[in-house]
């Protein structure tokens, strides 16, 4: 039996005991909040979704704005222990260990595939994908562990329904993405397509299709996305979701919802468990203009975050409003 093989059939004993062991009336380990018989104690746990599958993790903002709104960036990951150890064990008999391979985070990949391998095997893991199950984290975890598996040059185009296994901080080291906003999708290439060619064609009818973006003040979740009409700074909260509306409440009876002249608090969309507030801006400001601005906010808001008193009836009517100003991104 080769390494490989051997690493398969041990893995799948290895989940299903860890599984199999909970609990039925204890918390689900997916983090989702259900009992364990509630969720993946269920006869089919590939339908249930985690409406919050990157709760806790330095890096939950950045990741849903890479997956639900900023259209070309990557980031590098580093992996855990676990998952170099299990790369290493995919080496042929007799060729040693092999080098883990570099791993990027990106936005999107060619046709909305899950994962591909390059010629020199590093890895591209997409989180703009065709299809996904009800447990993102746990769809990327499977997308890499076949990645990291795979030949190079390689392609998952999609992830199946993935019921036990990893999820995505098993394999991944917690720690906040350095992200990379690019402004085409040049990065999808290892070397320049040739002109006239299909591969140029597709690669420019992609480019056609991105909206400037650009990262705000070096925030965590915050981005400035032009979407032709108008820019927006659209901001990822990890907060809970009743203490940020009541921190903003805060703010907006103080008459600072706002980002400066020529800005609008417009509402919010949820997203993956968190909360997306979205201002629109000046359109012929340049992206940089806001980094005073944000910052500036994000003082008075941590300010409102920090306070236990409870809400004022102006800051109850302020909140109300807000409320009412909840859409969805399409």
């Amino acid at each position: 039996m080769s390494k490989k093989t051997a690493r398969r059939a041990a893995a799948s004993p290895a989940g299903s005991a860890t599984l199999t062991a909970e609990s039925p009336r204890r918390p689900c380990p997916c983090g989702s909040g259900r009992r364990y018989k509630a969720c993946h104690g269920g006869s089919d746990p590939a339908d249930l979704i985690v409406s919050r599958p990157f709760a806790g993790l330095a890096a939950e903002t950045e990741l849903i704005a890479l997956r639900e709104f900023v259209p070309s960036a990557t980031a590098p990951l580093t992996l855990r222990a676990a998952a170099a150890s299990a790369d290493d064990a995919a080496a042929p008999d007799g060729a040693g260990t092999l080098p883990t391979p570099s791993v990027t985070l990106a936005t999107v990949l060619p046709g909305a595939a899950a994962a591909l391998t390059r010629s020199d095997g590093s890895v591209l893991l997409g989180l703009q994908v065709q299809t996904h199950s009800g447990d993102l984290a746990r769809d990327l975890a499977t997308a890499l562990e076949w990645a990291l598996a795979a030949e190079p040059s390689s392609v998952l185009a999609v992830v199946g329904r993935a019921t036990l296994g990893p999820r995505w901080a098993d394999l991944v080291v917690d720690e906040p993405l350095q992200v990379t906003v690019h402004e085409d999708f040049g990065w999808w290439l290892e070397s320049d397509p040739e002109p006239g060619s299909e591969v140029a064609a597709s690669l420019e009818r992609a480019n056609g299709a991105v909206m400037p973006s650009a990262k705000i003040a070096d925030l965590p979740g915050a981005y400035w996305v032009d979407t032709g009409d108008k820019a927006h700074l659209r901001w990822v909260r990890p907060e809970d979701e009743q203490t940020l509306m009541a921190a903003l409440a805060r703010v907006a009876a103080a008459g600072e919802l706002d980002l400066g002249e020529g800005t609008r608090y417009v509402g919010s969309f949820r997203a993956h468990g968190c909360l997306v507030p979205v201002w629109d801006l000046d359109r012929d400001a340049h992206p940089s203009e806001w980094t005073e601005p944000v910052r500036a906010f994000a003082a008075r808001l941590e300010v409102a975050l920090a306070s236990d008193e409870p809400l004022t009836d102006a800051q109850r009517r302020a909140r109300d409003g807000i409320l009412g100003r909840q859409f969805t991104l399409r």
